[in-house]
């Protein structure tokens, strides 16, 4: 019986130490911002390809190749030809981007 209290004080301790590293990675995450991570960008959509993959068209005349991000695909949010969408483009790779919203 002693040793499972020593098990259940050592996995409350492994617990509150997991909480406060993840605590202190989304403080440091928050801290930071958006450092060279993505621009946000908007454009609208041209063509819908296979795969969930679209070309869309930037203001500038700039045309990329975008797909839909997770929460978009999990609430099933269709997007069609037209619409104007938000995007995140990285900074390496300029040709490709991540459709974040429907602007309608």
């Amino acid at each position: 019986m002693g040793n499972e209290k020593r098990t259940r004080a050592r996995n409350a301790r492994a617990r509150r130490i997991d909480k406060k590293g993840i605590a202190e990675s989304d403080r440091r995450r928050r801290e930071r911002g958006d450092d060279g991570k993505s621009h946000e960008v908007e454009g609208t959509i041209s063509a819908v390809l296979a795969g969930t993959m679209f070309k869309v068209k930037l203001p500038s005349g700039h045309e990329v190749l975008a797909h839909i991000s997770g929460k978009m695909r999990k609430r099933f949010i269709r997007l069609v030809v037209g619409d104007r969408v938000k995007m995140e483009m990285s900074p390496y790779d300029i040709d490709k981007a991540r459709i974040t919203y429907r602007l309608g």
